[in-house]
C-alpha cells in the first residue's frame, strides 16, 4: 500500500511531527467547520441582513421628513423676522380698513395715510399666526416666495378701463370712500 504524502514527507526528513500534529487539526477544524453550516443560517442571515435594510430606508425616510419639517419652521422664522422688521406700526390708527383672510372679514384701525396706501396698493396686508401685518410690497413678495400660502391683501391700482356702453362710466366711485 502507498504511504500518505504526510508519511512520505516525515519519512523524508521534509517535515517534523509537531508540524504534521499542527496540519492535521487544521485539517479536522475545517471539515467541522463546513459540518456545522446550516441550510437554515442563509436563511436567517438573509432575513436579517433585509430587516436592518428595511431599517436603514425607515430611519432614511423619518431623516427626511425631519429635515423638511426644520425647513418649514426655519421658513416660518424667516417671514415673521420679515413682519417685525419690516412691518409697519398702526399705533394709534382709527381708521377702520376692512378686508378679507380665511374666509372672514376683518377689520383692522389703521392710520389715515396707511388706509390711502392700501387702496392704492403702496402697502399690502399680511396675515399670519391670526395677526395683520402692513408691510410695503417689496417685502410682501419676499414673504410670498417663503411661504406661498399666506394670505396676502394687496390691491393693484385701478388699470381697467370701464365699457363705452356703461351708462355709469362717468360716475367714479372713490377708493377712500366711507360709508
Amino acid at each position: 500500500m502507498a504511504k500518505s504524502l504526510q508519511e512520505q514527507l516525515l519519512g523524508a526528513g521534509l517535515v517534523d511531527s509537531g508540524k504534521a500534529r499542527k496540519l492535521q487539526q487544521e485539517k479536522r477544524k475545517a471539515k467541522k467547520q463546513k459540518k456545522a453550516v446550516d441550510p437554515e443560517a442563509d436563511a436567517r442571515r438573509e432575513a436579517v441582513e433585509k430587516a436592518r435594510q428595511e431599517k436603514a430606508e425607515r430611519d432614511r425616510a423619518i431623516n427626511l421628513e425631519r429635515k423638511a419639517q426644520q425647513e418649514k419652521q426655519a421658513l416660518k422664522a424667516q417671514v415673521l423676522q420679515l413682519l417685525e422688521r419690516h412691518g409697519q406700526s398702526r399705533e394709534g390708527g382709527e381708521t377702520p380698513y376692512q378686508f378679507v383672510a380665511d374666509r372672514k372679514v376683518r377689520k383692522l384701525l389703521v392710520l389715515p395715510v396707511q388706509a390711502e396706501h392700501l387702496a392704492s396698493g403702496r402697502l399690502a396686508i399680511i396675515w399670519f399666526n391670526e395677526k395683520a401685518y402692513v408691510v410695503p410690497p417689496p417685502i410682501a413678495d419676499r414673504i410670498l416666495e417663503r411661504d406661498p400660502d399666506l394670505t396676502i391683501i394687496r390691491h393693484t391700482p385701478a388699470q381697467d378701463q370701464p365699457d363705452e356702453d356703461d351708462p355709469y362710466k362717468d360716475f367714479q366711485i372713490p377708493d377712500d370712500l366711507m360709508w
